[in-house]
């Protein structure tokens, strides 16, 4: 049985962008009492943790929607299994905003942290899984060569393995765990230069 291809893709878009502008509602907007008895600035570095989850999360899920985008546009036909998958994929989108949230309200903590690496490494896994599946249930299509089959496979288990080891460091160094998300960028970069312009 297969399933209609834009509307699963107008679905997804929508969890998406409707997940990422949640995302803002978590910082929270001054009363006018602390307007009046607070300088802007102060009320701005009372919400830095606030907007430090805002742009990590918005950004992350950004790469995942474009990911998202990249690898649904060979897909000839929907299937169960991609269906499923995508339906696990959005599901970790949908509760970005709530461990983004949590993570926050808990900014020192360790298990808020490692709660909100669980959510992304979650996204992380069915991202991938979703890439593995349409590479291999897509490899006659006439645009995916090995090296661009390559190139998606490693760009989507780069965020996966990233986000477990940040998990992991949490409870280690969470200092490192913090800020070992930035690793994503890097081998992003190493991985375009070795696969995607050949790929192009």
């Amino acid at each position: 049985m297969t399933f209609d291809k834009s509307r699963v893709i107008s679905f997804s878009d929508a969890v998406f962008s409707i997940a990422m502008t949640l995302l803002v509602l978590e910082v929270g907007i001054p009363s006018m009492k602390d307007v009046y008895t607070n300088t802007t600035w102060e009320l701005l570095q009372n919400r830095i943790p606030s907007f430090i989850g805002l742009i990590v999360s918005f950004f992350v899920t950004a790469l995942y929607w474009i990911s998202h985008l990249r690898c649904m546009k060979y897909v000839t036909s929907i299937d169960s299994n991609i269906l499923w998958l995508n339906i696990f994929l959005l599901f970790f989108i949908v509760l970005m905003p709530f461990s983004t949230g949590f993570y926050v309200g808990g900014f020192l903590y360790t298990g808020p942290f490692a709660f909100y690496c669980f959510n992304l490494s979650a996204i992380g896994l069915f991202n991938f899984l979703l890439i593995r599946y349409i590479m291999k249930k897509e490899k006659n299509h006439p645009e995916l060569t090995p090296l661009i089959v390559k190139w998606h496979l490693y760009t989507g288990f780069t965020s996966l393995f990233i986000w477990i080891l940040a998990g992991v460091l949490a409870f280690i160094w969470p200092n490192v765990a913090r800020m070992i998300f930035i690793l994503i960028f890097v081998i992003q970069i190493f991985i375009n230069r070795m696969y995607k312009p050949k790929a192009n």
